[in-house]
């Protein structure tokens, strides 16, 4: 395989064995270059959160503001879990792959039907976290004031998204993401966890650029040679990835970066059967005790609004011309419709064009779960064969029956017609009405997260020395924290 001017194309070498293997028909050349794509579309993907890392990591070791290196620390969190995803998800691609070239006996094959269900969007809103402080901390505001900066980790499948950060102490009674994450390409047997990360924001986090001064100190007294190498060895963004004799760069941990670290807090995972059109509590796995310093005391359970919309209930599954025979009318009365199937209905239309025009459809006949379809013998005053579907309403049964144009048009909509049932069979709860999902604005860097609890923060006098040079230096990190994290976001919505 040869990458041409940074493309996914993929050439099979001539003469080579994998070659042999295709023309042995071991191999289809056509799987062969979609899987290249894919995995080069995947490693586009890795490299560019490395990149990301890197600044992230460099960014972190310039911080001298708390609000600097918090967000840069969560920028650096996110990029190593979306890494090792990523990784996760170019091995199991490469087991799928080598799965399918495995030669199997006819006892180890499956069933014959290789039906796949409909994808679908996944969107989880109003995530709330209640707090449970204790009363002499909440309504006497005794003790110790304990503060953290806390976010969100949700992730489906290659997809992973992060909250705003929020800053949390004795104030507050329910930790508010007002976050609406959406995923695109879920299927019915998703698993979306949640992970709520901590750090203590009471640290003095303005010595990030130490190890720099210090480097630079003692350059300068132990001569030009010796002070290079400690420079060097001293400098930070040490997280990039390494040269490997000019193959893949090895992708190595995150290495320890002064300055602040978010660690897991507490975690759950959502399946189907928590989706509901409304606002449901779920349970919270909680990690750490009070012992550790980005503890809070969660109440252990999790709110929000969990919502699907399956591609089936959104999306058109199948159109074309169909005749209906009016419910008791003439036998031989006909009416020529533009039928199409989406959601819980057909929709029949008496031209093409209203559908996108939006027209009222002229006939209106439901398919859902209780829904009967049978194919009827060949009408003889017809070329093609009559459709019968079949619904109770009130205890009464009505019959619509339809007329395609050929054999051919009858096994399409009847393969269309039990696809349908199977993707509702599959999302269950989620094709009885259409949940709604309200997509998410564009995200935008988050600003310098403004001071927050009690009267003690706002009276508190700032530690940091007003220093000219020191306000230089910050409004430079500052500048290239608001770029780096634009990028971040640009690319991740």
């Amino acid at each position: 395989m040869f990458c041409r001017n940074q493309t996914t194309r993929a050439t099979v070498a001539r003469g080579s064995a994998l070659e042999m293997e295709i023309r042995r028909g071991k191999f289809r050349k056509s799987d062969f270059l979609h899987a290249s794509s894919q995995d080069s579309d995947i490693q586009k993907k890795i490299d560019h959160e490395i990149r990301m890392r890197d600044g992230a990591c460099k960014l972190l070791a310039a911080c001298s503001q708390r609000d600097q290196a918090l967000e840069a620390a969560k920028s650096l969190q996110t990029c190593s879990t979306r890494i090792m995803a990523y990784m996760s998800e170019l091995q199991r691609m490469k087991e799928a792959q080598v799965m399918q070239n495995v030669p199997r006996r006819s006892s180890d094959a499956g069933p014959m039907d290789g039906r796949l269900p409909c994808k679908g969007k996944v969107a989880i809103s109003d995530l709330r976290i209640p707090l449970m402080w204790k009363d002499t901390e909440y309504f006497k505001n005794k003790g110790e004031l304990h503060r953290c900066a806390v976010f969100c980790l949700l992730q489906l499948g290659g997809e992973i998204f992060d909250t705003d950060m929020v800053m949390v102490d004795r104030t507050l009674t329910d930790i508010c993401f007002d976050n609406t994450i959406v995923f695109n390409e879920a299927s019915p047997g998703f698993e979306l966890r949640v992970e709520l990360y901590s750090c203590c924001s009471e640290d003095d986090y303005s010595a990030g650029s130490t190890p720099r001064k210090l480097a630079s100190k003692l350059s300068s007294s132990l001569g030009r040679s010796a002070g290079k190498k400690l420079r060097a060895a001293m400098e930070p963004g040490a997280c990039s990835p390494v040269s490997n004799g000019g193959a893949a760069p090895l992708l190595l941990p995150v290495p320890s970066v002064p300055g602040p670290k978010y660690h897991l807090l507490a975690h759950t995972t959502l399946s189907l059967s928590h989706v509901q059109d409304s606002f449901r509590t779920h349970d919270f796995t909680i990690s750490g005790n009070e012992e550790c310093s980005y503890w809070l005391p969660l109440y252990g359970s999790m709110c929000c609004r969990l919502a699907a919309q399956p591609h089936c209930m959104t999306q058109q599954m199948m159109g074309g011309w169909l005749k209906v025979k009016q419910c008791g009318g003439d036998p031989q009365t006909w009416t020529k419709v533009y039928a199409v199937l989406k959601a819980t209905s057909l929709f029949c239309y008496q031209r093409q064009e209203d559908v996108e025009a939006n027209v009222e459809p002229a006939l209106t006949i439901g398919i859902n779960k209780e829904t009967r379809i049978r194919a009827s013998e060949k009408d003889p005053h017809s070329k093609g064969q009559n459709i019968c579907i079949s619904n109770r309403y009130g205890g009464e049964e009505v019959t619509h029956t339809l007329n395609t144009e050929s054999r051919e048009d009858t096994h399409r909509w009847m393969e269309a017609f039990w696809q349908h049932f199977y993707d509702m069979s599959q999302w269950r709860q989620c094709c009885d009405d259409l949940m709604k999902i309200e997509l998410p604005s564009p995200r935008k860097p988050a600003p310098v997260t403004p001071k927050q609890g009690s009267l003690y923060h706002e009276m508190a006098p700032l530690s940091t020395p007003s220093c000219e040079g020191l306000l230089l230096q910050d409004n430079a990190v500052s500048a290239e924290i608001r770029a780096l994290l634009s990028s971040y976001y640009s690319d991740s919505y």
